[in-house]
């Protein structure tokens, strides 16, 4: 019996040593916690960060926030950025930040058409009214300007209000593959056209994983440990049990439905936004030079960003590529 309990103290011991051994993180997300943000929460809620020796707090953005800033200044070890055209703006800005992992290999970018309405293909688009917003007027429809000849002239603001673009039928709006398309539907009764831009040559990555130079030059282990685990948190969320995940999403963000939750992960596995192209055989969290180049190289034809960037300072692909998670995939 003393030695049973000898044993259990030890390893009460060891394991209170353990969990204060680990690396206390803070990754800021860039909006509200939302199925977009799900692999973080699992890889928190079923323990993947704790097995890669990190305690990990997640920081949800929004309105309010600015964890870009938190990150640039070292108040934060991780930030969740939208799309390279942040990243390319950095090195531009000298801000000494770094893209380490891309979690989803589509940006969930979209433009969305009435049905039946003379818009049901992508090349009818540019003849109709835009409705886009002054981010996205100034990064993607440049883009789409050059690529396909949309016109800014058809562009009317987009306010984050679906009413001008469901009164009127000959008009597309800008969105998010994982909610507006929804929210279309529960008001307007009717499933708008969906078009994800990345389908079309739009080829940012997203949702990625920035930290400061400093640290992935100094604390090289750390960083490789985030990427992996949040790799492996992505793969159970989109394939495993997610509800631990889900509870702490809403508990961060108590406004967030379960049916927009689950519509969320039921469009990001459709598209294959987390999980597709290099990531087949790579892993999730997959980049490659190439696809920064093409992306860099549209961005600055459609004059975006300046072309005497050196783009390659804005990421770094010693991190990813390195199948982690692969056999977590369903083999059907």
């Amino acid at each position: 019996m003393r030695l049973a309990a000898t044993l259990g103290a030890f390893a009460l011991a060891f394991a209170a040593l353990a969990a204060n051994a680990a690396d206390k993180v803070t990754f800021g997300t860039n909006w509200l916690a939302e199925a977009e943000h799900g692999g973080f929460y699992q890889a928190v809620a079923d323990g993947t960060y704790a097995k890669y020796g990190l305690d990990v707090k997640i920081l949800p953005g929004g309105p309010q926030a600015n964890n870009r800033l938190l990150l640039a200044t070292g108040k934060i070890e991780f930030y969740m950025g939208a799309n390279m055209i942040q990243a390319f703006t950095a090195v531009e800005q000298n801000i000494p930040t770094q893209v380490v992992s891309s979690l989803f290999q589509k940006d969930p970018i979209i433009l969305m058409s009435h049905p039946g309405a003379g818009l049901d293909k992508f090349e009818d688009l540019p003849k109709a009214t835009a409705f886009v917003g002054k981010e996205n007027l100034a990064s993607v429809y440049q883009w789409l300007k050059l690529a396909y000849g949309f016109k800014e002239e058809k562009v009317k603001p987009y306010a984050f209000n679906p009413a001008p673009f469901i009164a009127d039928k000959n008009s597309i709006q800008q969105g998010y593959l994982t909610s507006e398309p929804y929210e279309i539907e529960k008001q307007a009764g009717f499933k708008p056209n969906v078009f994800l831009l990345a389908d079309h040559g739009y080829d940012s990555y997203s949702t990625t994983i920035e930290a400061r130079r400093d640290m992935i030059e100094k604390n090289p282990d750390l960083v490789q440990r985030f990427v992996d685990a949040s790799a492996i948190g992505w793969y159970n969320y989109i394939y495993g049990d997610n509800a631990a995940a889900n509870a702490a999403i809403r508990k961060d963000n108590p406004d967030i439905r379960d049916d927009q939750i689950a519509y969320s992960i039921a469009k990001m596995k459709e598209y294959g936004i987390v999980d597709s192209g290099d990531t087949l055989s790579a892993g999730i969290g997959a980049m490659t030079d190439a696809r920064m180049k093409s992306f860099f190289d549209k961005m600055v034809q459609a004059r975006v960003v300046k072309a005497d960037i050196d783009y390659k300072k804005s990421y770094d692909l010693r991190f990813v590529n390195k199948k982690v998670g692969l056999e977590l995939r369903p083999k059907n």
